[in-house]
C-alpha cells in the first residue's frame, strides 16, 4: 500500500489550524496531570503510610500502565463507534474518580484493604487514560484534518511530556505542605478542569458511521505492528536515559545527572516545538530515519562520553531524536487503515510504547549485572540502528 505525504500547505496553513489545536492540548495537559501529580507520592504512601515493601509498591504504580496496554485496542474501537468527543468526556471523569479513590483509601484503617482502594483507582486511571489519550488524538485528527496528523501527535506529546515532568514536583511539594489527601484531590480536580473545556468544544463525525464496515482488530494490528515495534525500538533509550543516567554519572564520578534529565527534556520539547510538521509535510518514513539516527548517536555519546558535556549533549540529542518518532511512524500507521478503523489504529500503535516502558527497565537491569551502567547506552544506539533498518524495510514495502 503506498502513500506519498500530502502537499505542504504552506505556514499560513499551518499556524492557522493551531488555535484550533490548542484547547485539545490543554485538556491533554490537565488529563494527564492526574498521572503525573500522585506519580512520585504514591510510592511514599504505600511504603512508608501503610508498611509495604518495594515490590508492592511496584505493583500498585504498575497497575495503572497494565490496564493501559491491555485496553488501547479496545477503548479505540469505542472511540471509532462513540465518538472522540465521547472518549474524552467520560474518560476524564474516570480519572478523577482514580483521585477520589486515593482519597477514599485514607479512610480505610485496614492497609490491606486501604491499599485494594489505590490499587482499584490505579485500574481506573489505566481505563481512563486508553479512553482520554486515544480521543483526544482523534479528536484532534477530525478537528484539523488528517494532514495534519504529525501536528496533532506533536503537540499532544509536548502536553504528556509537560504534565509529568511538572506534576511530580507539583506533587511533592503538595505532599510535603498539605498530606496525601491534598495530592488526592488535586488529581481529582485537574482532570474535571480539563473536562470543562472538552464539554465546550464541539465534536466531530464518528469514524465509523451506520454501517460501514469496520477493520478487525487483528487485522489492524497487522498493518501497522511494525510501525509499533520501530516506536519500541525508539522508546526505549528513552526509559533507559530515565532509569540508568543518575546511576551512570554516578558510576564515573559526575554530579551532573539532573542537568543531563534537563536537557533531555529540552531536546524533546524544542523539537517537538519546531518540527511537529515535518511527518506530516515530508512523510514520516524520512522523519523517522533522520530522527533514529540522532536519538542513536544521542546514546552513543552517552555511553561512550570522556567527559560530562559530552554526555549531555548525548542526553539532549537523546530526547530531540526520540521526540519526533511517535508521530512521524503514527502518521504513517493511521494512513494504513480506513477511516472508521482509525481509533484502533492511534490506540493499539501507542500499546507499542507502553510495553517498551515496561519491558526495557527489567532487560537493561539483566546488562546492569553482566556490564556496568553504561552498557545499557551502547543497547540504546543499537536498538536505534535496528529501527533505521526497520523504517528502511517499511519504505522498501510501501513504494
Amino acid at each position: 500500500m503506498s502513500q506519498s505525504p500530502p502537499p505542504h500547505r504552506g505556514n499560513a496553513a499551518l499556524f492557522s489550524v493551531i488555535p484550533r489545536l490548542i484547547p485539545l492540548t490543554i485538556t491533554s495537559f490537565l488529563a494527564m496531570l492526574a498521572i503525573g501529580i500522585p506519580l512520585p507520592v504514591l510510592p511514599v504512601r504505600v511504603h512508608d503510610g501503610l508498611g509495604f515493601g518495594a515490590v508492592i509498591v511496584g505493583a500498585v504504580v504498575g497497575s495503572q500502565s497494565l490496564v493501559t496496554v491491555l485496553t488501547r485496542g479496545v477503548m479505540g474501537g469505542m472511540v471509532d463507534i462513540r465518538g472522540a468527543k465521547w472518549a474524552v468526556i467520560t474518560g476524564l471523569p474516570l480519572a478523577a474518580l482514580s483521585g477520589l479513590s486515593y482519597l477514599a483509601s485514607l479512610a480505610v484503617a485496614s492497609p490491606e484493604l486501604s491499599l485494594a482502594v489505590l490499587v482499584c483507582g490505579r485500574m481506573v486511571l489505566g481505563l481512563a487514560e486508553s479512553l482520554f489519550i486515544t480521543g483526544l488524538l482523534s479528536w484532534g485528527i477530525g478537528r484539523l484534518g488528517p494532514a495534519q496528523t504529525g501536528l496533532v501527535m506533536g503537540w499532544n506529546g509536548i502536553a504528556v511530556m509537560a504534565a509529568l515532568a511538572v506534576g511530580a514536583p507539583i506533587g511533592v511539594l503538595v505532599q510535603d505542605s498539605f498530606g496525601f489527601a491534598a495530592v488526592a484531590a488535586l488529581a481529582a480536580a485537574c482532570p474535571l478542569l480539563g473536562l470543562m473545556i472538552a464539554l465546550m468544544l464541539p465534536g466531530v463525525p464518528k469514524a465509523a458511521k451506520g454501517g460501514a464496515p469496520r477493520m478487525p482488530f487483528f487485522q489492524v494490528v497487522g498493518l501497522i505492528w511494525r510501525h509499533g515495534l520501530v516506536l519500541s525500538l525508539s522508546t526505549a533509550p528513552f526509559a533507559l536515559l530515565g532509569s540508568f543516567v543518575v546511576l551512570t554519572f554516578a558510576e564515573r564520578g559526575w554530579s551532573g545527572a539532573g542537568i543531563a534529565l534537563s536537557l533531555y527534556g529540552a531536546g524533546f520539547v524544542v523539537a517537538r516545538l519546531l518540527f511537529s510538521h515535518t511527518p506530516d509535510r515530508y512523510g514520516g518514513a524520512v522523519v523517522s530515519i533522520v530522527s533514529l539516527v540522532i536519538e542513536g548517536i544521542g546514546q552513543a555519546l552517552l555511553w561512550g562520553a570522556p567527559q560530562m558535556e559530552v554526555a549531555w549533549l548525548g542526553a539532549f540529542l537523546t530526547g530531540a531524536g526520540f521526540s519526533l518518532v511517535f508521530p512521524a511512524m503514527g502518521v504513517d500507521a493511521v494512513r494504513r487503515v480506513p477511516r472508521e478503523s482509525q481509533g484502533v489504529a492511534i490506540g493499539s500503535f501507542t500499546a507499542f510504547m507502553d510495553i517498551a516502558l515496561g519491558l526495557t527497565g527489567p532487560l537493561a537491569g539483566l546488562m546492569v549485572a553482566r556490564a556496568g551502567f553504561s552498557s545499557v547506552f551502547l543497547a540504546g544506539a543499537l536498538a536505534c540502528i535496528v529501527g533505521v533498518v526497520m523504517v528502511f524495510r517499511l519504505k522498501r514495502r510501501t513504494v
